[in-house]
């Protein structure tokens, strides 16, 4: 049991997860991507979504409203079962979350408030970054990017996922799925008008 949280979190950095190559400026907005990877009692699971989806921008939070929008965002995706329901019967309960938003040009993590103070000093030299002006459609992009370990008691219960994230965050749209189990790898869409997977069959 031990290796399975390694194992499956290896999985979500191979190259059918290869997030490193995506340009944060380069994703849709309403538009997110969901990875999963399920190994034994043990699930894995990566959230990216555009700034957009979930707090309705992506400039540089500057005012207390913004910033208040964006912590109860993150504190909302810390949440995963509250967002992707599984079936009762699987018994899945959450042993990791976190969430967190990240911008362009800014370390994972950053603390929004002293980001935000940056920028309006100009601190960080961003040539390709006017702030002064953020009606500018590339004045800046944002994503959030959650990531959870579940374990789950009876694990060939889950034969479906039921998305209420789409009910939770008004602005998304699609998310494009991809899950990873012993059987192998396989893609989905997944869209606001018909807001659940079928699993059955994929363990």
């Amino acid at each position: 049991m031990k290796r399975a949280i390694p194992l499956c979190l290896t999985l979500l950095a191979t190259p059918a997860f290869a997030h490193e190559s995506r340009e944060m400026g380069a994703h849709e907005h309403g538009v997110g991507e969901l990875n999963i990877a399920v190994e034994g009692d043990t699930v894995a699971i990566e959230l990216r979504a555009p700034g957009a989806d979930i707090v309705g921008f992506e400039y540089v939070a500057e005012s207390a409203g913004d910033r208040a929008a964006i912590d109860a965002a993150v504190a909302t995706l810390a949440k995963p079962l509250d967002l992707f329901v599984l079936p009762a019967a699987a018994e899945c309960s959450v042993i990791q979350a976190s969430a967190e938003l990240e911008s362009d040009g800014a370390h994972e993590g950053h603390n929004h408030e002293e980001h935000a103070e940056a920028h309006d000093q100009d601190e960080h030299g961003h040539d390709d970054h006017a702030h002064d002006e953020h009606a500018a459609p590339e004045a800046g992009h944002s994503e959030f990017h959650a990531e959870y370990v579940l374990t789950c008691g009876n694990p060939g219960a889950l034969s479906e996922i039921t998305f209420a994230y789409f009910d939770t965050f008004e602005n998304a749209r699609e998310l494009e799925v991809q899950i990873v189990t012993a059987s192998g790898a396989q893609a989905f869409e997944v869209e606001r008008d018909d807001p659940t997977l079928d699993l059955r069959g994929m363990f």
